[in-house]
């Protein structure tokens, strides 16, 4: 774990000692070294125990996907962000960078923790660097809305989370994850039992977040630059589901009667969502929606707790991670040439910039689910397990399947298709930055149709 952690922490003096001139470069290459050596993590997944084991940090199948995708994402913030920090002062340009590499330290210690208590803060300490990306580098005057939003849904969410901690360190002495899957199970019987489980899941339904609890997402996706919204996207989402996982070990007999309202939530969120998405005109909230409704399908399959279920959850949020940041940044590079993420007023990108038209096309497929893609394999799993949890289900993700393939596709026609508008007189050629962006995040998710165990989780 250190190999990768100390690196990472080195990160911020590198940022605050390099020269101006060499400062994108040199952080660039960094994090990109970093990254690599992050893929040492996936070299033992046959073994299905926890491997890397430290005093304090470890590594297993469910969390190494999720360690190697954070720090695969630092190198590509850096890259999308480079073009529009060029016209701040270079003092703000290291801060930012430094938030970034903060925001990564925080989620490795969050994602590697064997003690309960550690993921609890790391979880909790993301919040900072994001609540800075969001209210310092966004684009409008709502910004600091949006931040407000941010912080009070997920500190209201987390603080009943911190009592149940508490309260579990009292009655079982751990909260070590090593140990807990091994403590005799508790009796959940009386009212304050069932409080206690609802105050464990809360916190990770409202990051992921389970619809109804939501409202935070769109806009602080919409008000964030880019590299928020692509960390956003990527990882702090799937710190719920990960949390999620890791704490139903404890809350077993009671998750079988206490998920249903959950369930149906999720469900009817992805068709809820998916029809919000298709009267968008934002572009940036399309696909901020679009995270809701996908979420919606993670959470189901993690609350039937059956190992397809967990299974697809698992594949479900990397293949989303890659996803959806590459959708963000697609979106991005329209934003920087048009000044606008109204999709009515850009259109009929593809005359102009054809290998755009390309990676957009890809990452919508993705994004619409297309076999033989990793979102299509998270998706059968978790609607198969589904299935077999209660047959009606199939009604709700059916048609959320249905509504995802019809705003996708809605999304790419109004941004790619048609002819160009006669007020669009002069783009930027794409640039190879833009390309090279767009190719790290959608190589990897092709790459992982040839070798789907490594973001299998236990289930392999």
């Amino acid at each position: 774990m250190l190999k990768i952690l100390i690196p990472t922490l080195m990160l911020v003096p590198t940022t605050w000692l390099t020269p101006a001139k060499w400062l994108w470069p040199t952080t660039l290459l960094h994090s990109l070294v970093i990254a690599v050596a992050s893929l040492t993590w996936l070299k033992n997944l046959s073994e299905t125990g926890w491997s890397n084991l430290s005093p304090y940090m470890a590594t297993d199948p469910l969390s190494t996907p999720l360690l190697v995708l954070t720090c695969w994402l630092l190198p590509l913030m850096i890259l999308a962000s480079q073009n529009h920090t060029t016209l701040e002062p270079i003092n703000r340009q290291r801060t930012y960078i430094t938030l970034l590499t903060s925001l990564q330290i925080f989620l490795i210690m969050a994602f590697g923790a064997t003690e309960v208590i550690m993921f609890y803060v790391m979880f909790e300490a993301t919040l900072i660097p994001t609540l800075f990306l969001i209210t310092r580098w966004g684009n409008q005057t709502e910004r600091l809305n949006a931040g407000t939003y941010f912080l009070f849904y997920t500190l209201a969410g987390s603080l009943p989370l911190l009592v149940a901690l508490l309260l579990l360190q009292n009655s079982t002495g751990t909260l070590s994850l090593l140990t807990l899957q091994f403590s005799n199970p508790i009796p959940l019987t009386t009212y304050a039992d069932k409080l206690w489980w609802m105050a464990c899941l809360l916190a990770f339904l409202v990051k992921m977040p389970l619809y109804g609890v939501h409202l935070w997402l769109p806009k602080a996706h919409v008000e964030a630059p880019v590299a928020g919204s692509m960390v956003l996207a990527a990882v702090l989402l799937k710190l719920g589901g990960y949390g999620m996982m890791r704490i139903l070990v404890v809350l077993e007999p009671l998750t079988k009667e206490l998920s249903y309202p959950f369930i149906i939530f999720a469900l009817w969120g992805i068709i809820m969502t998916g029809s919000i998405c298709l009267r968008q005109t934002d572009l940036k909230s399309l696909i901020a929606y679009s995270s809701v409704s996908h979420m919606g399908l993670v959470v189901g399959g993690i609350l039937i707790q059956t190992p397809w279920g967990f299974t697809g959850a698992i594949i479900l949020m990397i293949a989303h991670g890659l996803t959806s940041s590459a959708l963000f940044c697609l979106a991005n590079t329209n934003y920087e040439r048009t000044h606008s993420r109204t999709m009515v007023l850009a259109r009929g990108l593809q005359m102009a910039l054809p290998l755009m038209a390309t990676w957009w096309f890809i990452g919508t497929l993705a994004n619409l689910a297309l076999p033989p893609l990793p979102n299509l394999m998270g998706e059968l799993m978790i609607i198969s397990s589904l299935l077999n949890w209660s047959w009606w289900t199939l009604l709700l993700t059916g048609v959320g399947t249905l509504i995802t393939a019809g705003y996708s596709l809605y999304m790419f026609l109004m941004t790619q298709r048609g002819p160009l508008p006669a007020h669009i007189l002069a783009l930027d050629p794409s640039h190879s930055r833009e390309h090279l962006l767009i190719a790290l995040h959608l190589i990897p998710l092709l790459l992982l149709i040839l070798k789907p165990e490594l973001i299998w989780g236990w289930t392999a």
